[in-house]
C-alpha cells in the first residue's frame, strides 16, 4: 500500500464526511466505526481512513469497518492522538503499508485493515457480545424504571403548528438501510401523502428523495442548513433540564423552533408528538431498534425507544427492512404465460375469418407432406 493525498480531518465523522470531496485521506478520531459514519465515508470517494482510535475495539460486532474494507478503502487503525494532533487540514500525507510520512518525515503508523482482518476481529467481538449484552439489558431496565413518566404524561408535549390528527406520519431516520427503505415506500408516500417527519439528518434524505420536509425534530447536530430553512417547522430536543445547544444554530439561521425537553433519543420524541397528537398511523425509515444500532450510537440502553413503542403500540409500522420484503424478478416462463394469454382471444376471433383459415388449412397440409402422413 502507497498513498499520497491531501487529508480532511475532524474529531467528529459525521462533520468531516460533510467536507469531503473525492481523492482525500480522511482521518478521524472515531472508536467503533458505526455504520452510518462509514456509509458517509464511503460517499465521500475517499482513498485511505486514518484512525486515532481503534476502528474495531471488541466490544460489541460494529458494522462501519466492513462497510469500508468491503468497498476497498483500508483502514490505517489506532495510529494514536499525537498523530491526529499533529495532522492539518489541506496538508498532503504519504502512507506507505501503515507507516504515516509528512514532508518526507515517519510521524507514526498504526495496523493496516482490510477485508480479511476486520472479519476476524468482528468475529471476536461476537464472542463478547453475551457480556454486552447482560450490561445492556441492566441499564435498559435501570432506565426504564427512572423514564416511565416519558409515556405516562410527566413529560410534556409542546405545543405545535403542524395538524397530525387522522393523518399519517412518516418519519425518517438516517439509519441502517435508509435509502434502500425509502425507496421502496416512495409509492406510498406519493399516494398518501404523509407528513413528513426527519430526525436530524433524515431531513437530508427526505428531501434527496424529491420531497420536502415538514417537521425536522433532533438536537440539530446532523442536518444541513439548506433543510432546516425549508421545513414548515423546526422542534429542537432539549435535555430533561431544558438545555438546548442546538438552538443557537436555529436562531443564528434567524429561523424560529419548539423547544421539547425530554429524556430518551429525538427519534423517541418524534414518534411520541405524532401519537399525542392523534396521527392515524407512524411509519418509521431508518429507526434504531435494536442492540447493535443502540452501541453505534454510543448509548448504554434503549429504555425510551422501548418505552415510546410500548406506547404507541399499533399505530407504529416500523419499514425498516422493508426493502427485503420482497424482491420481484422478471421470469422468462411468467413472460410467455403473458403473452399466450394476451394472443389467445384474438387467435379465437381470428380463427373465424376466411383468410386466416386459408392460412391453418395450408399450414397443415405443409406440415403432412412434411411428415407423410
Amino acid at each position: 500500500m502507497n498513498i499520497q493525498a491531501p487529508i480532511k480531518i475532524d474529531k467528529k465523522t459525521k462533520r468531516l464526511a460533510k467536507r469531503l470531496t473525492g481523492g482525500e485521506i480522511a482521518v478521524i478520531n472515531h472508536t467503533d466505526i458505526d455504520e452510518v459514519a462509514a456509509n458517509s465515508l464511503v460517499e465521500g470517494k475517499i482513498k485511505l481512513v486514518i484512525n486515532a482510535s481503534e476502528s474495531i475495539s471488541g466490544r460489541y460486532p460494529n458494522k462501519g469497518p466492513g462497510i469500508l474494507t468491503k468497498k476497498n478503502i483500508l483502514i490505517v487503525d489506532n495510529v494514536g492522538k499525537e498523530v491526529f494532533d499533529s495532522l492539518t487540514e489541506g496538508e498532503v500525507i504519504e502512507v506507505i503499508d501503515g507507516k504515516i510520512y509528512k514532508d518526507s518525515k515517519l510521524i507514526g503508523e498504526g495496523e493496516v485493515l482490510d477485508e480479511s482482518i476486520v472479519d476476524y476481529k468482528i468475529k471476536k467481538a461476537y464472542e463478547n457480545l453475551s457480556v454486552e449484552l447482560d450490561r445492556f439489558i441492566d441499564n435498559t431496565i435501570d432506565y426504564a424504571k427512572k423514564e416511565k413518566g416519558f409515556i405516562l404524561g410527566d413529560v410534556e408535549i409542546p405545543k405545535v403548528k403542524t395538524d397530525y390528527s387522522d393523518k399519517h406520519v412518516l418519519i425518517v431516520v438516517r439509519g441502517q438501510d435508509y435509502k434502500e427503505d425509502l425507496s421502496a415506500i416512495t409509492s406510498y408516500i406519493d399516494e398518501m401523502k404523509p407528513i413528513l417527519v426527519g430526525v436530524d439528518g433524515g431531513a437530508d434524505a427526505i428531501i434527496e428523495f424529491g420531497y420536502t420536509p415538514d417537521v425536522i425534530v433532533g438536537d440539530m447536530d446532523s442536518v444541513s442548513d439548506e433543510a432546516l430553512k425549508k421545513a414548515s417547522e423546526i422542534v429542537v430536543h432539549a435535555y430533561s433540564d431544558g438545555r438546548a445547544p442546538g438552538l443557537k444554530r436555529i436562531t443564528d439561521l434567524g429561523l424560529d423552533a419548539i423547544v421539547f425537553p425530554a429524556p430518551g433519543t429525538s427519534e423517541d420524541i418524534a414518534m411520541l408528538m405524532a401519537y399525542e397528537y392523534k396521527a392515524e398511523l407512524i411509519v418509521a425509515v431508518g429507526t434504531h431498534s435494536n442492540m447493535i444500532d443502540f452501541l453505534e450510537k454510543g448509548r448504554k440502553g434503549m429504555s425510551s425507544t422501548f418505552l415510546v413503542r410500548l406506547k404507541i403500540g399499533s399505530k407504529l409500522i416500523d419499514a425498516k427492512g422493508v426493502n427485503l420484503l420482497y424482491q420481484s424478478k422478471l421470469k422468462l416462463k411468467y413472460v410467455w404465460a403473458l403473452i399466450i394469454t394476451a394472443l389467445f382471444p384474438i387467435l379465437i376471433i381470428a380463427s373465424f375469418t376466411p383468410g386466416f383459415r386459408q392460412i391453418i388449412d395450408l399450414l397443415e397440409l405443409k406440415l403432412k407432406l412434411l411428415l407423410q402422413i
